[in-house]
């Protein structure tokens, strides 16, 4: 089972994670206002950080093809996370930028707001090498950082029926990802909002104990899983 977590905000924050077992270590490299979001060299600096250790996730909302392919050679992630609103970058738009970005994996975010996520998910399972489940927050720019679950059952749908691995999003938490684990059988599962630990001043940072607690019930949830 990979977990990944969201979202590292310096090389130290990064390998801390990649110590705990992170499969992949989620960066936000923008400035737009998105939880977490750092610039572009910092996030080139912690995906240098764990190369080896764990890899790294550099996640985009931009339509601009240009960009995501500027932003891809200085982070130089290991995958391109890809989580604009529903058609902002189109699945032939992603085919596109497979050609751009050389052998960076692509994960694809599919906005699960009802029975059109799962024709949604079909259109892009052909060209992306991943998908992520999330939920959308009008407030929050793409789709994720909502810190809500969604209908798991459409989503253990999408994974029985797409043929590409799915990592599960969307409000999970230590407390109730073995259980999502166990409804919706994804390849792997996210968690960024709860997994925080709030900064008085505002913002947040990574509280280690959540998310060393995440990674290991999911761990659980897999081997019960297997058995």
């Amino acid at each position: 089972m990979i977990t990944q977590i969201y979202t590292a905000q310096s090389p130290e924050e990064a390998v801390a994670l990649a110590e705990l077992g992170v499969d992949h270590v989620g960066l936000t490299p923008a400035d737009i206002g998105l939880p977490g979001e750092i610039s572009i060299e910092v996030a080139a600096k912690c995906a240098q950080a764990i190369r080896g250790k764990a890899k790294s996730s550099a996640l985009s909302v931009s339509a601009n093809l240009d960009e995501i392919s500027a932003m891809v050679e200085v982070v130089r992630p290991d995958i391109l996370h890809l989580c604009g609103l529903p058609g902002d970058v189109p699945p032939h738009a992603v085919a596109q930028l497979r050609g751009q970005i050389g052998d960076v994996k692509i994960m694809q975010a599919i906005a699960m707001s009802g029975p059109e996520s799962l024709e949604e998910a079909q259109a892009y399972a052909p060209y992306a090498d991943m998908l992520i489940l999330d939920s959308v927050a009008p407030s929050i720019a793409g789709v994720g950082a909502a810190g809500e679950t969604h209908d798991w059952s459409l989503s253990a749908r999408i994974v029985r029926e797409v043929n590409i691995p799915v990592i599960l999003a969307g409000g999970l938490s230590p407390n109730n990802v073995q259980e999502a684990i166990g409804v919706v059988a994804p390849w792997g599962v996210d968690s960024l909002t709860a997994t925080n630990q709030q900064l008085s001043g505002g913002g947040f940072r990574k509280d280690l104990k959540e998310v060393a607690a995440f990674v290991q019930a999911a761990v659980n949830a897999s081997m019960l899983e297997a058995n």
